[in-house]
């Protein structure tokens, strides 16, 4: 059987949610899946980043990174999408990235495949599953089928986000990733390519 073909596709300003996409990606891979990792453009104005040095700093290590197209979500069987938090919603990188796929929709391509999500906020309850429900607002137009975490495994009452994973970076953005996320973001990529290659098969 063809192995489960996952899109891990992002937006992280400071290095958070690119820290946990590369998880997920490193995930995918141990699971057997042929993994594409790809991070969504810039948009914001050069000085919005400058005036930021984490940010500054994670725009200058990852500008070379390869970038999201509409072919990585039409290429795989699953897609999972990470974003900060924007005020409860995904970030506008990210938004006009799925803003641009209307021709892909329109086709049916983007349909028939299982969708989930990450994020991660600067405070415990900054937005984080409104988030990932927003963003899911898109899959259910895709005619996707979203395949949430739920409390399928005992990591689940440890990350204690139902939804997708998430994490909280605290107040400076400084509060790395822990075994926590880490057991929660490769149960949630497991659990994916388990369904997905249900679906394919």
């Amino acid at each position: 059987m063809a192995p489960v073909k996952l899109s891990v596709i992002y937006y992280s300003a400071t290095g958070t949610v690119h820290a946990m996409a590369k998880r997920i990606a490193e995930a995918g891979r141990q699971a057997g899946g042929e993994v594409r990792l790809r991070q969504v453009p810039e948009l914001a104005p050069a000085e919005a980043i400058a005036s930021n040095a984490a940010w500054s700093q994670h725009f200058d290590s990852t500008k070379d990174e390869p970038k999201a197209t509409a072919d990585d979500i039409v290429w795989a069987d699953a897609v999972l999408f990470g974003s900060p938090t924007r005020y409860g919603n995904i970030a506008s990188q990210l938004k006009q990235f799925l803003d641009t796929l209307g021709p892909q929709w329109a086709q049916g391509l983007l349909a028939n495949k299982v969708y989930a999500g990450f994020t991660a906020s600067q405070t415990a309850h900054g937005g984080q599953e409104t988030t990932l429900l927003a963003l899911y607002n898109t899959m259910y137009h895709f005619g996707g089928i979203i395949v949430p975490p739920g409390y399928t495994d005992p990591v689940k009452f440890a990350d204690g986000n139902p939804y997708g994973v998430s994490h909280v970076t605290g107040g400076n953005n400084t509060d790395p990733l822990t075994d926590v996320q880490y057991a929660a973001l490769d149960h949630m990529t497991r659990r994916v390519i388990e369904i997905a290659g249900k679906l394919t098969a």
